[in-house]
């Protein structure tokens, strides 16, 4: 955007249309100190640009979806949140390719907007708004409520995989926001996938469980085995202690279990760790606690091709 300034104002009015995504609100920019008349004379110049009743673009009336998202967000006032299937494109969950924009408002009234679809809420809870990228909008556990009302079931597992996969996924925040549900008739369906996704039958497992499992796994499918739990060392001097290891084959093997590496720091940490085996000519593979429990065949195929190599 270029950024000149005829009035004092003007870079106050760039800050702010540049940290929202070109958009600004009438509210705001009273805030700032623009009168009505000041504001009517930059809409005359063509420094900003009507695109909701009290919402302007700054510069250039062409938005990205972010800047349309938020735009939508601010026409319906204070307390409103991008939702359903606009905040679920915004959390990456899914794409959208809808026109309208999807809006929830707290209470029963709230003026209708063209372009957007405004659902209205009263059971809308604090921490079931956040904010993203500057955007006003549901968490991913509401988003995925409101989405099982609207999407059919295998759309609304592949949104809810998504999250997973993204590390989004927050269980007991899904489970709060599916309380607040009842009497929603998508309710029941996410239920039943939400059960199904977090079916962990080795929930309580030990980590020492968990590699115990995959050293019967070795044994019964006749595995060579592997070194457990020891040190590796390094070219720089540091070790890293792995679940199990074959020296000859440089092959490394971590079982991960459900309850250990779901943060985005410690899937990270596993990363780096990883490369860093990588780089010193060892061959890291994870294997979960879903594989090793559920598809052991695989585990094992894929543990002596590893070897063989």
């Amino acid at each position: 955007m270029v950024r000149v300034s005829p009035h004092p104002l003007d870079d106050a009015l760039a800050d702010l249309a540049i940290a929202q995504h070109g958009v600004v609100a009438l509210a705001q920019l009273r805030a700032l100190g623009f009168s009505e008349r000041a504001v009517r004379g930059r809409v005359g110049r063509r420094r900003l640009y009507g695109l909701h009743e009290g919402v302007y673009a700054f510069g250039r009336p062409d938005l990205n979806p972010r800047g349309r998202w938020l735009a939508a967000v601010l026409a319906c006032g204070h307390g409103a949140v991008l939702s359903y299937a606009s905040a679920a494109a915004l959390w990456e969950l899914r794409r959208t390719s809808q026109a309208a924009i999807d809006v929830t408002i707290q209470g029963a009234s709230g003026r209708r907007r063209s372009e957007i679809r405004i659902h209205r809420s009263r059971t809308l809870a604090p921490d079931e708004v956040t904010t993203l990228d500057a955007i006003p909008c549901t968490t991913v556990a509401r988003t995925l409520v409101d989405l099982a009302d609207v999407l059919p079931h295998r759309k609304l597992e592949r949104a809810l995989e998504q999250a997973d996969v993204l590390r989004l996924l927050d269980a007991k925040a899904l489970e709060r926001s599916l309380s607040r549900a009842r009497g929603r008739h998508g309710a029941p369906a996410l239920r039943v996938i939400v059960a199904q996704a977090l079916a962990d039958p080795t929930a309580s497992i030990t980590r020492s469980e968990l590699e115990e499992l995959f050293l019967s796994l070795c044994r019964a499918e006749g595995i060579p085995r592997p070194r457990v739990n020891q040190q590796i060392a390094l070219p720089d001097g540091s070790a890293i202690e792995v679940d199990f290891h074959w020296p000859t084959q440089r092959l490394v093997v971590e079982t991960d279990g459900h309850a250990y590496h779901r943060t985005r720091q410690a899937f990270e940490r596993d990363r780096k760790r990883d490369q860093r085996l990588q780089l010193a000519g060892w061959r890291p593979v994870r294997f979960t606690w879903w594989q090793i429990a559920r598809d052991p065949n695989q585990v094992a195929s894929t543990t002596l091709a590893l070897l063989n190599r």
